[in-house]
């Protein structure tokens, strides 16, 4: 190694435990490649703990039987929903945060924490209520047969029903990203799926006093891992060492706050339901297939997770870097942080994208060895990762708008692209043409394709810079 590779090793090395330390807090003036790093880390390992998560449970639950991997797939298929809802709010909360600290003021960032997490608790519970009695409507709304209903509907009961420990935790996470501190939303989330993963082979399997619960105790074990994880955020909020810092005084209600953050969120809500209802009738049209295909394409799912999660990682840097530079009044300075997230993350998912079509195989074989589960998840996996690259670019810019609090321009772009271009798609190809599931992945690599395409177009002409917020 020459002594100028071994001073860049050193550089990174320093660089990255900064950015995990959450030490570099200003990111409207200097290296833009610096800030886009020093947000990119925490988050793409935030994301990455998230996905490991998602790989490990997945990992154990097909363990149990393919039904219940099928259990999993119809369950989040429909929590997806909730994650909708959740993500909507978040989108707000981090572009109304990003604004105020942009500006310096940090008290308004405060007021719309505090409005922000009063609404996820309102959602949450009422959702989580109707997940506790009707577990087994759900399932088989979503197709799925009564002995799949009767060995799963306890896992869709404990998640949905405890759903406040996702929402609570996407939502303080996006708090802490709108303020520059990603490190602390990264801690967050190792100590939420670190839990999650010493935990779920004792509730599932049985340890001791722990019963065996089989499937079931996957949820058990996520509530208890993400539950433990708000109870640290709150710890930060109130005690921490965060630019958001709650006292007392500001736990009241601020209507015109909280009017402002249900107007962003709107925008978020919708376009993450259209996306992930899009999910749900995907799922919907692969359970004609049967539950081995479904196996397949639920593993798939999980495995392409762990890329996409780090892919998202980044582009939530984006998000912040335009909310902070808008309100700092740098628009160009906004801008060219959204074209350079999206080339290193065009970087990033092209490689990826190599290793999903050369070793498809492998991967879902290391899930689950029924011959139709991985024929179907392999060639799941290598007909989206062609789209890859676009994907790239499509969640960069749909973010970047999220972020200036233009949550209405993706939301149309995903209208366009999901409903009215891939399900139709979707369905015709799927069960009209009779392509079968090969019908269902070219309709969701082709529909990326089009989001990119579109989100591009939409960003270029920057009317994203005169939204207020």
């Amino acid at each position: 190694m020459t002594a100028q590779h071994t001073h860049t090793f050193k550089k990174f090395i320093q660089y990255f435990w900064i950015a995990i330390s959450g030490k570099e807090t200003e990111f409207t003036s200097g290296s833009i490649r610096k800030a886009i790093f020093m947000l990119s880390i925490p988050m793409i390992l935030e994301m990455l703990m998230e996905s490991i998560f998602a790989l490990v449970d997945i990992a154990y639950v097909s363990k149990v039987s393919v039904n219940a991997v099928a259990t999993i797939g119809l369950t989040e298929s429909v929590i997806t929903l909730v994650y909708a809802l959740a993500i909507g709010l978040s989108m707000a909360a981090t572009a109304v945060v990003a604004r105020r600290i942009g500006e310096k003021d940090v008290d308004g960032a405060r007021i719309a924490a505090v409005q922000a997490i009063s609404l996820g608790v309102v959602i949450s519970v009422v959702i989580g209520i109707i997940g506790i009695f009707y577990a087994k409507e759900i399932l088989a709304l979503m197709g799925g047969e009564p002995d799949l209903i009767a060995e799963g509907y306890g896992y869709t009961q404990f998640l949905i029903g405890g759903n406040i420990t996702v929402v609570l935790l996407f939502l303080i996470n996006a708090i802490f990203r709108g303020a520059g501190n990603a490190s602390i939303a990264m801690w967050a989330l190792v100590l939420s799926n670190g839990l999650n993963i010493i935990l779920d082979p004792m509730f599932i399997f049985g340890f001791g006093p722990i019963p065996e619960m089989g499937v079931k105790g996957a949820a058990v074990a996520t509530n208890i891992g993400r539950g433990t994880a708000v109870l640290f955020q709150l710890g930060i909020l109130f005690f921490g060492w965060g630019k958001i810092k709650l006292v007392a005084k500001d736990l009241v209600l601020n209507l015109k706050v909280m009017i402002g953050l249900i107007k962003v969120s709107l925008g978020g809500i919708a376009q993450f339901l259209i996306g992930t209802s899009s999910w749900i009738f995907l799922m919907r049209i692969m359970s004609e297939f049967g539950s081995e295909v479904l196996a397949g394409y639920t593993i798939a799912i999980r495995v392409m997770m762990f890329t996409l999660m780090p892919s998202w990682g980044m582009s939530n840097a984006a998000a912040t870097l335009v909310g902070q530079n808008l309100g700092a009044k740098q628009p160009d300075r906004a801008e060219q942080s959204v074209w350079k997230t999206g080339k290193y993350n065009a970087w990033f998912m092209g490689i990826v994208s190599l290793g999903y079509l050369i070793f498809a195989n492998t991967i879902v074989s290391w899930f689950n060895t029924t011959p139709e589960v991985v024929k179907s998840g392999a060639l799941c996996l290598q007909v989206i990762a062609l789209g890859y690259i676009f994907y790239a670019y499509g969640m960069v810019m749909t973010q970047a708008f999220n972020g200036a609090g233009d949550t209405r321009t993706p939301t149309r772009i995903n209208l366009i692209s999901f409903w009215l271009f891939q399900l139709p798609l979707a369905y015709i190809s799927a069960l009209v043409l009779g392509w079968g599931a090969t019908g269902v992945f070219v309709a969701i690599t082709l529909a990326e394709v089009l989001l990119a395409v579109l989100a591009i177009i939409w960003f270029k002409k920057g009317k994203w810079k005169k939204v207020q917020v």
